[in-house]
């Protein structure tokens, strides 16, 4: 009996260690290829690094630096009115762009999974945006690291 237990245990975890693997390795991916589109890139790839964090330590070494560098690009994300206006009205267009995905069809990719991905893609960039506003335009609440720049 003892041994049953032992082996569904063993299974139990490689499964978990699987799934845990596979979601931190797609938020990854997708963060970095937000890095390059609209999208919270840095904001994904810590997510997946964090997840990965609980079954790798190279995972977590990575998590600080990174962690940094999302804090430090959300400081800049609101550094000036132009970044935060510019960063906004792309968050409006998104959520713009998805609704016209799911009302035309006929557009490429059109439809309700295209348009709900962008629709969702525009509030998390204007959720981060107003987080970041609040934390650190007033400039007293500067990322660690980043003092006297």
């Amino acid at each position: 009996m003892h041994q049953v237990n032992q082996q569904s245990e063993r299974k139990t975890g490689l499964v978990r260690r699987v799934l845990v693997t596979v979601a931190g390795v797609a938020l990854c991916v997708v963060g970095i290829v937000l890095l390059v589109l609209p999208g919270p890139g840095l904001l994904l790839v810590l997510a997946g690094l964090v997840l990965l964090a609980n079954e790798y330590p190279w995972a977590h070494r990575m998590t600080g630096p990174v962690r940094k560098r999302a804090t430090q690009a959300a400081a800049q994300s609101v550094a000036s009115s132009v970044r935060t206006s510019a960063t906004a009205l792309c968050g409006l267009a998104l959520i713009g762009a998805g609704l016209a995905w799911i009302l035309v069809p006929a557009l490429p990719l059109g439809g309700m999974a295209t348009g709900s991905s962008l629709i969702v893609s525009g509030i998390v960039v204007l959720v981060l945006l107003v987080y970041s506003y609040r934390r650190f335009h007033d400039g007293r609440n500067r990322p660690r690291g980043d003092e006297g720049t």
